[in-house]
């Protein structure tokens, strides 16, 4: 009898919820053969064979692989969102969602124009308010309760230049932003390379500096920039902008320049990294 795949078998024996999400926690260098790192989702495993997943946070596993990007943004900035009423725009399947649950948000309104993405441990969550079916564009913050004091977001087939503004409305004043860039939605189509993905450096420093003129300009100031912990599944780096609501138009200034010029040129976590940023989300 042939023995089966490492994803069929992480399945089989309970440790990932599906073949993607197995194929996800292999791809993320967490699964483990006998003791031994496994980084392809067809090695055929013994019936014999240990099976083991590291790095599992709180024994649970995170809702999606994006919500590493948003842990590792949280760690690098200091951000403490205990107590804090959040919005997570985009929400899908509640990766951004769960992060934030974990870490002592009082509340997230999970906002997002699909069905039932839900994961189920985050959907069950008391805290979480779901709104499917709902666009953030042109989105009345009275229709989720009110402004947010943090408003993260992972959106993917629209320009966050089209929906800062949104974001903006639905973040109370001196509330904070959390919004990731993903080039491949920013540039349009004749600046993508092969299978989707922006490889030009200029046109990722367009990206980025495009959506933080658009935040400037709907009140919103920016306080740091940095590579996201992971890139996007299709090999797309992305980035985070760090923004906080000031309610009145802000200028990108030299200061703003030289913070995505870093974080478009050094990786995540090096000396000297991005996200030389200015306070916490408590008495910003």
């Amino acid at each position: 009898m042939t023995p089966p795949r490492l994803d069929v078998a992480l399945v089989d024996r309970g440790l990932a919820r599906s073949r993607t999400h197995a194929r996800r926690i292999i791809e993320e260098g967490r699964a483990r053969v006998d003791g031994r790192p496994a980084d392809k989702p067809a090695l055929a495993v013994a019936d014999t064979a240990e099976l083991t997943v590291v790095d599992v946070p709180d024994g649970v596993e995170y809702a999606s692989r994006a919500a590493h990007k948003l842990a590792g943004t949280l760690d690098d900035l200091g951000l403490d969102v205990t107590g804090l009423r959040c919005l997570d725009a985009g929400a899908s399947t509640g990766g951004f969602t769960d992060v934030l649950l974990r870490r002592g948000a009082a509340r997230v309104v999970a906002v997002d124009i699909g069905h039932d993405q839900l994961a189920p441990h985050v959907a069950r969550d008391p805290r979480v308010d779901v709104h499917d079916g709902t666009s953030i564009r042109g989105l009345d913050p009275a229709a989720i309760g009110g402004t947010v004091d943090l408003t993260v977001a992972d959106l993917s087939f629209i320009s966050l230049r089209l929906v800062v503004g949104d974001l903006a409305r639905a973040t109370r004043l001196g509330g904070r932003l959390l919004v990731m860039v993903k080039p491949q939605f920013e540039v349009g189509r004749c600046r993508l390379g092969r299978g989707g993905v922006v490889r030009d450096d200029a046109a990722r420093r367009d990206a980025v500096l495009g959506v933080a003129r658009a935040a400037g300009q709907t009140g919103l100031a920016l306080l740091g920039a940095g590579r996201s912990a992971l890139p996007g599944q299709d090999g797309n780096i992305e980035f985070f902008l760090s923004l906080r609501h000031e309610g009145a138009p802000c200028v990108v200034g030299d200061e703003a320049y030289d913070m995505i010029e870093r974080a478009l040129q050094e990786p995540r976590g090096v000396p000297g990294a991005p996200f030389d940023e200015h306070g916490k989300v408590h008495g910003s």
